[in-house]
């Protein structure tokens, strides 16, 4: 079995140490340490409201730390105000897409580039990546299936040309044909030497996609293993989320 501790240590791409977040009084997260290393998936599971999604949002500075640390690389995030940490090479596709319905394809895709200043070469680069879109880019995109949506969600969010990409349950609803364009657009993504933390709740999506898996209960990672040991011994699943 290969993994992610044998031989050269890779880099660390993002590193949250002891974060603790609330909502309102209300504390969700509890300490939380997790690390992404460089060019890696990393997937969050766990039931929900175990805090996975809050985790992503506190990475974006939605849901402010009370407590603890988020570093890019070397930098500091959670003193950041939200609408920073994208310029910082921090791209979000959250639940439910969040795309401006009336705007055409072309348009979402422009006000992606616009947030740091992207030009026509990553504009190409992106929909290299998801040629369906070049054939929709005059549509408004409250028109196009759920599919092209998370498509056009991710294509908006590469716009950054992140560092690290943060997707929440891109598969959510979507029919077989585009969960696996989804699957590798992310490995595509992998190679490219993108690090990408993805939220899902289907063990077989994951297995499928990610390098890492952290289990998330009560807003704590639980623990981090290789997805090949996950294969080899599923145990760990049955226990944090009670499935097999």
């Amino acid at each position: 079995m290969t993994g992610m501790n044998t031989g050269t240590p890779k880099a660390k791409a993002l590193t949250i140490s002891g974060l603790d977040c609330f909502y309102g009084e209300v504390q969700i997260l509890h300490g939380l340490d997790l690390v992404l290393h460089k060019g890696e998936v990393l997937c969050l599971f766990g039931r929900n409201g175990a805090g996975k999604t809050t985790t992503l949002k506190a990475i974006m500075g939605l849901v402010p730390a009370r407590a603890g640390s988020i570093k890019l690389a070397g930098q500091e995030l959670t003193g950041l105000p939200a609408h920073e940490v994208p310029k910082a090479g921090v791209a979000y596709v959250p639940q439910g897409r969040r795309l401006f319905a009336e705007m055409t394809v072309a348009e979402n895709i422009e006000i992606g580039l616009m947030a740091r200043r992207k030009g026509k070469a990553v504009r190409e680069n992106v929909l290299d990546l998801f040629p369906l879109l070049r054939h929709r880019l005059r549509q408004r995109s409250g028109t196009l299936s759920g599919g092209e949506q998370q498509m056009l969600a991710m294509a908006r969010a590469l716009c950054l040309e992140p560092q690290v990409l943060l997707l929440d349950e891109p598969t959510e609803g979507l029919m077989p044909s585009m969960i696996a364009k989804i699957r590798e657009t992310v490995a595509k993504l992998r190679d490219m030497g993108v690090s990408t933390i993805l939220v899902e709740q289907r063990v077989d999506a994951v297995l499928s996609v990610a390098d890492r898996v952290s289990f998330i209960e009560n807003g704590r990672n639980r623990e981090t293993v290789d997805v090949e040991a996950l294969r080899a011994d599923p145990s760990a699943v049955r226990r944090y989320v009670g499935v097999g």
